[in-house]
């Protein structure tokens, strides 16, 4: 094995094992005078003696700022084709009722795909005017939930779900707002799992059905047909797919437009953030000039107006806001056949806490924030406690080579998708969710103990 096939090519030994590039890891980090790192002004000593490891940190600061700048980056591109954007939150990527309190405050709508992430809506007070209930399998108690809460969209994907909205609302005599999702065969350029628009898979609507559709929702007095909706994919870093995707709606938008009012497009989400040196993301607010230059165009072409837009970005606001924290266990050189040796690091956590290195072969960076080294680096994989060899939290990246039983590392950008995947995989509990911002920390999910886990257990319960 060559060192190539070790090591990608995007990876670079650090000049300073110490750094924290800021377009990875939070703005609001920093070393004290004893090279301990401090995340929204609070010691990784403290969190980790109030707190233990694993722990999910989300700097509040960091999460609010990127909230504000992706709202205000999709809004000014929509007014400069004379329209406006509407920012759903996407809560998939990190939910939790204090979450949803920040986004209410900061004047952004949430979307919500199940029964449970509503409730979590719901419970943190947010208007439900300003929910969005997706799914490709809605159950009626999940379509009766929203429609009596009158959340302000519900997104149809299949056909059947006309007629369960329509039954559910007429029940309960309101008239139910609902978008369809569209899949527009457009092929993003994202990992397999992460495309969400080609054309064998389980979400949205053919284009060639959906005029037949609209036609029965709008002949429905319990629906009010608010427009189409595209979601291709997620952690997109091209915009060529948005734009594809923009051509296609606009097309079908004006076909639509010529049987009835079609007010709204929602272009979804999927802007890619950056999770290691390698990683180039453009930016939401590049990616949105593009985005909107194409829905413009494409109206011009077809000879409607400019509806008003929507997004759904999720990633993009809270990715970078979170770090995992890990207390390293065994440290082991493992020697690979060529001779060539790589660290392997052991930590408290694993797959459990973070899938998507095993679910998406998604690259992380890591850092010893416990204190500084002047170690010369090593090529570690930083991997799980679990009995799976897939275990792994850090595919490829550098730690200084005296890393060791004890130190604190941290992993950077797992603020989307990380505790939204957690599971309790060999009985581990799921860690805790700490906010931090102005150097205090505040719980905002408890941890799991082992407590919780066998409360669950039916049997024990009954001896």
């Amino acid at each position: 094995m060559k060192q190539e096939q070790i090591k990608p090519a995007w990876l670079s030994e650090p000049e300073d094992n110490n750094d924290l590039p800021e377009r990875i890891w939070p703005s609001n980090v920093s070393r004290d005078s004893d090279g301990a790192v401090a995340f929204g002004g609070v010691a990784v000593s403290d969190l980790t003696a109030q707190f233990g490891t694993p722990l999910y940190v989300i700097d509040q600061t960091e999460f609010e700022h990127s909230a504000k700048a992706v709202h205000s980056a999709l809004d000014r591109a929509a007014k400069k084709i004379g329209s406006d954007a509407t920012v759903y939150y996407a809560g998939k990527a990190f939910l939790s009722v204090e979450v949803v309190r920040w986004i209410d405050k900061l004047g952004l709508n949430i979307d919500v795909s199940s029964g449970g992430e509503l409730a979590i809506a719901l419970a943190a007070g947010i208007d439900p005017k300003r929910i969005g209930l997706h799914g490709n399998n809605k159950s009626a108690a999940e379509i009766g939930r929203a429609v009596s809460a009158g959340v302000g969209a519900i997104v149809i994907d299949s056909e059947i779900e006309i007629e369960r909205i329509a039954a559910t609302a007429g029940a309960q005599d309101r008239i139910q707002p609902v978008r369809i999702r569209v899949n527009t065969g457009v092929h993003a350029d994202t990992h397999e799992f992460l495309a969400t628009a080609r054309e064998d898979q389980k979400f949205g609507i053919a284009i060639e059905d959906v005029p037949a559709l609209v036609a029965r929702i709008r002949s429905l007095n319990h629906l009010e047909f608010l427009g189409l909706h595209s979601h291709i994919g997620s952690q997109i870093f091209e915009t060529a797919g948005f734009v594809e995707a923009a051509k296609r709606l606009v097309k079908l938008h004006a076909e639509l437009l010529k049987t009835g009012p079609v007010p709204q497009l929602n272009l979804g989400g999927g802007f890619g953030i950056d999770y290691n040196e390698g990683d180039q993301s453009p930016g939401v607010e590049a990616m949105a000039l593009d985005i909107v230059d194409a829905v413009a165009a494409a109206c011009r072409s077809e000879g409607v107006p400019v509806p008003r837009l929507a997004f759904e970005p999720g990633r993009a606001i809270v990715g970078r806001s979170g770090v995992t924290l890990y207390t390293v266990g065994t440290v082991k050189d493992v020697r690979l056949t060529d001779g060539q040796v790589r660290k392997y690091v052991s930590v408290d956590g694993g797959m459990s806490d973070n899938l998507r290195a095993a679910l998406y072969q998604a690259e992380y960076s890591t850092r010893l924030v416990s204190r500084v080294s002047i170690g010369k680096p090593a090529l570690v994989r930083v991997v799980g406690k679990h009995c799976e060899s897939g275990d792994i939290v850090v595919r490829h990246d550098y730690l200084p080579g005296d890393v060791s039983n004890g130190d604190i590392i941290a992993v950077a950008a797992t603020g989307a998708y990380c505790f939204s995947l957690g599971s309790n995989y060999n009985y581990l509990q799921r860690p805790p969710v700490v906010a931090v911002a102005s150097g205090k920390a505040r719980l905002i999910v408890r941890g799991e103990t082992e407590a919780d886990l066998l409360s669950r257990d039916a049997c024990l319960q009954k001896d």
